[in-house]
């Protein structure tokens, strides 16, 4: 059953600048610097839609955009972005119920894996795998824990709070690094944020001609 993030459309940015200030907005815009023009992009679990608007200062025309957000108030919020000339395509699913072509340039996934157990956010990434093209992008943002205490506590706080709110199935971050490399990705650019609780993560989805030599 997935969360149910109507419950928050309404305050999901104002709480998460009270929280973390620009910081959840610049891992996002960090990744995007990757987007080329004419890519073919899925957005997962874009939340509110402010990304769209982002993407659209970069590139006001040549992307086609298919975004896809489990929760029909945060679609209704991002339906009315400004997206100049871009093409986007809403669907109101999640990820793992769309059937997608393999034709994807860039995958962007903003703090998606966070909200599942290790077993469906295997079966996510997966199902988000088939969907990339060889040597395609994938452009990845979440929490992590590295070591600092005060993150455990704001991570365990996160978690409770979006478990009660939003029915989130997650009891702590999945490991999502090592189904990147299962799948031979190569991470190309990475940069962390607030403190190193957020990072951001650009990873090439490598064809078996390209991967090193062992």
């Amino acid at each position: 059953m997935p969360a149910n993030f109507n419950n928050s459309a309404w305050f999901y940015d104002r709480l998460s600048r009270l929280v973390y200030g620009k910081a959840l907005i610049g891992a996002q815009v960090y990744l995007l610097q990757c987007v080329l023009p004419n890519s073919n992009i899925l957005i997962i679990g874009g939340g509110t839609g402010w990304i769209l608007e982002e993407l659209t200062k970069i590139h006001p025309a040549s992307l086609n955009i298919t975004y896809a957000e489990v929760a029909p108030k945060m679609i209704a919020l991002s339906q009315k972005r400004n997206i100049g000339n871009n093409h986007v395509v809403f669907i109101n699913d999640a990820i793992e119920n769309i059937s997608l072509s393999a034709d994807f340039d860039v995958v962007i996934t903003p703090f998606l894996f966070d909200n599942f157990t290790e077993q469906t956010a295997l079966q996510v990434f997966e199902h988000i795998h088939q969907l990339l093209k060889p040597n395609g992008l994938w452009l990845n943002c979440d929490f992590q824990h590295s070591g600092k205490w005060w993150q455990g506590v704001l991570l365990r706080s996160m978690i409770l709070f979006f478990r009660v709110v939003c029915d989130i199935e997650a009891s702590q971050l999945p490991d999502i690094e090592k189904h990147f490399d299962k799948h031979g990705y190569k991470m190309v650019a990475r940069q962390t944020f607030y403190d190193d609780f957020i990072i951001s993560k650009v990873w090439c989805n490598l064809t078996p001609n390209d991967l090193p030599l062992l």
